[in-house]
């Protein structure tokens, strides 16, 4: 992914669709535990369960996506799989959305559309 130095955009709509495409690998919360916890170190499907809480067919079918995505890999070591990330530019990744964080305060989390505070609006009953 390129930057245009002209004016700060994305070069390209292909560029584009691999960001969101990596965006969305990345922004369901299960898939981001598993990122996170595999940035500490290689480990088993069976460790993320017990450590993350998720049942095991969950935590398989996220790090298949992830897998798919190529942003974690597997060593097979006699009946078990360790899984790691793949790509260390992930960790550059994660310490710049922390720091975007810390910058921005709640301004994300508030998001009217993809905040964690959305909801889909009520509306009050109009009379006509």
């Amino acid at each position: 992914m390129t930057m245009n130095s002209t004016d700060g955009c994305l070069a390209t709509s292909d560029d584009v669709n691999a960001a969101e495409a990596l965006f969305h690998s990345l922004s369901d919360g299960s898939r981001l535990a598993i990122v996170r916890r595999l940035a500490q170190g290689e480990t088993r499907v069976a460790d993320l369960v017990s450590e993350l809480g998720l049942a095991q067919s969950t935590i398989s079918k996220h790090v298949a996506c992830l897998r798919d995505c190529h942003l974690v890999d597997g060593r097979p070591e006699g009946r078990q799989v360790f899984y790691s990330l793949a790509r260390p530019e992930l960790l550059d990744l994660l310490a710049s959305a922390e720091r975007l964080l810390a910058a921005t305060g709640n301004a994300i989390a508030l998001c009217p559309d993809h905040g964690t505070d959305s909801r889909p609006a009520t509306r009050e009953p109009t009379e006509e």
